[in-house]
């Protein structure tokens, strides 16, 4: 069986952390976003997995090295030479698709997190006997999204509305889709989109299908969502007993610490941080709904809240980071320095406070 996992954005919205490398690249809850998805698709039964790619197709290929023998799973590469949207990296990977005609396919968006609830899904999908299924998710403003409308006896989706400004419907599309090789007939090579093109025209036939899920899920491709899908994938852990602790430090809530970081006395951390590879967080540091990434420095009685720190980065004495922050690759921040709010490019050197959001360059 194989999957196809869209990876071919700029990732725009979660800069600076994108300038350094690709959006699935980033590191979440320690490990790279598309990690956590190759995982869940390895465990199902996948065998080989297809990365949609575009933007720094380098990196992306070192990255298929490194973990394709680590995992026991093939990965490969089709590559973009102009953006084709969320259609068209079907029609250009259709010949490796077409390897298991008779099987049907993953195609994942790649910077959601959720559950993966994949087995699910297949059975599912095997059930209804339609051409396709998507997976759905209930939100509580769906007005800022595309709902998904459906027949409630069957699961059969009945029509897609765009940012209704009535309510129709509180279900949205979560991409993740189960496709038969025969919606690859339907998708030329040129740009074009599953969302406004494919699906319903599927749906307009009665062969498009919805599976709801009411498990925890988050887009994390922006700062916000990003922390606020951490929280999300913490608390998940928490309640499936597979989070460990920091044993012997003041721990609030849920907190991931990697086995390698380095924690001073007298800290305080939490609710809802992530700590990577080689971290050293000095004495008297407090650190509330933030990540690590790997490497990061924060010294004596710094604090981080609600922000992002990215590889390699310095975090000051007695400096102060919040307020949805955002530090790329390599970024120092002084003593005392406040910043608020902040979004700092890659290899800067901050001596001065920042208290309103801003780019600094």
């Amino acid at each position: 069986m194989k999957a196809l996992i869209l990876v071919g954005g700029f990732g725009t919205q979660l800069r600076p952390l994108t300038l350094s490398m690709p959006k699935p690249l980033v590191d979440f809850a320690n490990k790279p976003m598309i990690l956590h998805q190759i995982e869940a698709l390895k465990a199902i039964g996948v065998t080989e997995v297809i990365l949609a790619i575009n933007y720094q197709p380098q990196v992306m290929l070192r990255f298929l090295e490194e973990f394709e023998s680590r995992l026991g799973i093939k990965i490969t590469c089709s590559q973009e030479n102009e953006p084709l949207g969320t259609a068209g990296p079907l029609a250009l990977a259709k010949e490796k698709l077409l390897q298991e005609a008779e099987k049907p396919f993953f195609v994942l968006n790649s910077d959601i997190t959720c559950e993966y609830p994949l087995k699910e899904m297949l059975d599912f999908h095997n059930a209804h006997g339609g051409e396709a299924s998507i997976m759905v998710t209930k939100v509580a403003e769906p007005s800022k999204y595309g709902v998904v409308v459906l027949d409630d006896n069957s699961g059969r989706v009945k029509k897609f509305v765009e940012k209704p400004t009535v309510f129709v419907d509180n279900k949205i599309n979560a991409g993740i889709y189960l496709l038969n090789t025969s919606v690859l007939n339907r998708i030329p090579l040129s740009p074009s989109s599953l969302e406004q093109q494919v699906f319903p025209a599927i749906a307009k036939e009665g062969r498009l299908y919805a599976m709801i899920y009411d498990g925890f899920w988050m887009d994390v491709g922006q700062p916000k969502d990003y922390l606020a899908g951490l929280r999300l994938y913490l608390d998940d852990l928490r309640r499936k007993s597979s989070l460990d602790l920091a044993i012997g430090h003041n721990i609030i809530g849920n907190v991931l610490i990697d086995e390698s970081a380095k924690i001073g006395e007298g800290c305080l951390i939490g609710p809802d941080v992530v700590i990577g590879p080689n971290c050293v967080i000095e004495s008297g540091v407090r650190l509330s709904s933030c990540t690590l990434m790997k490497g990061v420095q924060v010294k004596r009685s710094a604090h981080v809240s609600g922000s992002i720190i990215g590889w390699h980065s310095t975090v000051g004495e007695s400096a102060q980071v919040s307020s949805m922050a955002v530090l790329g690759e390599d970024v120092h921040v002084g003593e005392t320095v406040f910043l608020n709010g902040v979004v700092v490019l890659p290899h800067k050197e901050i001596r001065s406070h920042f208290v309103k959001p801003e780019i600094v360059m």
